[in-house]
Formats: C-alpha cells, sequence, structure tokens
C-alpha cells in the first residue's frame, strides 16, 4: 500500500451486540484495528460501498463533539489539552449515539477500543500530522494497547486478518470475502434472476 509501516488490516470482534446498546435491536458491530498507515479508512469506506455498513470513527466522533461547544464537547477539549485519556465511557455514548442516529443494523467502529479497558468497557484526539515519527510512535502505541484486543477476541475465534500491504483492490477483495455473508443478495450472486 506504499505506507511506512506494513502492517494488517485486523477486523476484529465481529460482535452480535443486543444487550442494551440500542434497545432490543439486535446489531452487528464489527472493530476495525490496524496500524498507521495500514489503509483501515479506504476499506472502511469499501464496505460501507458494497455491504451497507456505517462508519463511525471513534476520533471523528470526538473531534465533532468538541467543534460543537456543548458541555461535553468541552469536557473532552479539556481532557485531550491535559493530556488525558476520554474516559471509556464517553466515547461510548458517543458512539451509541450515533449507532442510534444511523437508524442501520450493521456498523464498523475504527479507533476503538484501543486498549482493554475500552473493549471491557464496550461489552458490560486531536492528531498530530503524520510524519514518519509520529507515525513510528503511533504504531508502538497500536502494538503496545490493540495487539492486547486484537488477541482477547483472536482467542474467541472473532478475527480475521488482512494481509494491507498488497494493492488496494486485493485488499479489498479480501475484505469482501470475510463480508460476504452481510451483502445483499444480487451482489452475493452475481448474477440478477428473473422472477
Amino acid at each position: 500500500m506504499g505506507s511506512v509501516v506494513d502492517a494488517p488490516t485486523v477486523v476484529a470482534g465481529q460482535e452480535e451486540v443486543t444487550d442494551n446498546m440500542l434497545g432490543d435491536k439486535k446489531v452487528t458491530v464489527v472493530f476495525v484495528l490496524g496500524g498507521p498507515g495500514s489503509g483501515k479508512g479506504t476499506q472502511c469506506a469499501n464496505i460501507v460501498e458494497h455491504f451497507g455498513f456505517i462508519h463511525l470513527s471513534a476520533g471523528d466522533l470526538l473531534r465533532a463533539e468538541i467543534k460543537s461547544g456543548s458541555e461535553n464537547g468541552t469536557m473532552i477539549e479539556n481532557m485531550i489539552k491535559e493530556g488525558k485519556i476520554v474516559p471509556s465511557e464517553v466515547t461510548i455514548k458517543l458512539l451509541q449515539e450515533a449507532m442510534i442516529k444511523s437508524g442501520n443494523d450493521k456498523f464498523l467502529i475504527d479507533g476503538f477500543p484501543r486498549n482493554e479497558e475500552n473493549r471491557a468497557a464496550f461489552e458490560n484526539v486531536g492528531r498530530v500530522d503524520d510524519n514518519i515519527e509520529t507515525i513510528r510512535k503511533r504504531f508502538k502505541v497500536f502494538v503496545e494497547s490493540s495487539l492486547p484486543v486484537i488477541e482477547y477476541y483472536n482467542a474467541k475465534d472473532k478475527v480475521k486478518k488482512i494481509d494491507a500491504a498488497k494493492p488496494i483492490p486485493e485488499v479489498f477483495e479480501d475484505v469482501k470475502a470475510i463480508f460476504a455473508p452481510y451483502a445483499p443478495n444480487a451482489l452475493l450472486s452475481g448474477v440478477t434472476t428473473n422472477l
């Protein structure tokens, strides 16, 4: 992919969430995790286009809340300025609100969970320019924080690994294979039938 770091994009934790996340509505949540430059955003866009998922970025939701000028946004901005981590509950609430507002039942969550505490909280920001040193630091954080989350879901046989170092169209072929169960019937068969 021409990225500085050839790290896999990982589709982790294909969860069917029913417990109080959106009331009684059964939803599918897929956590999309990967190191910096691994192509998460590109593949999320392809999944949205072809499989009808809603892409929710935790970072984008936090930044939008800050921009809104709300009391919650001011609190988030102050925490980030002070170098503190935004509490999981705040991020989860923003994700939940976005899920409800969308009206959809299939979601890609990008940038969350970032660590074990996030993962556990889900179940019971400001970004510096992407220079080489920043990417190396972010990749180190990814390895230290996110890999335990991936390992947790891998132990439950819920992780699908994708080689994101290949050209984008080839990566998306691998992504399509994973998301095939969510495809509309016509897309799955590739053939239209006359009724």
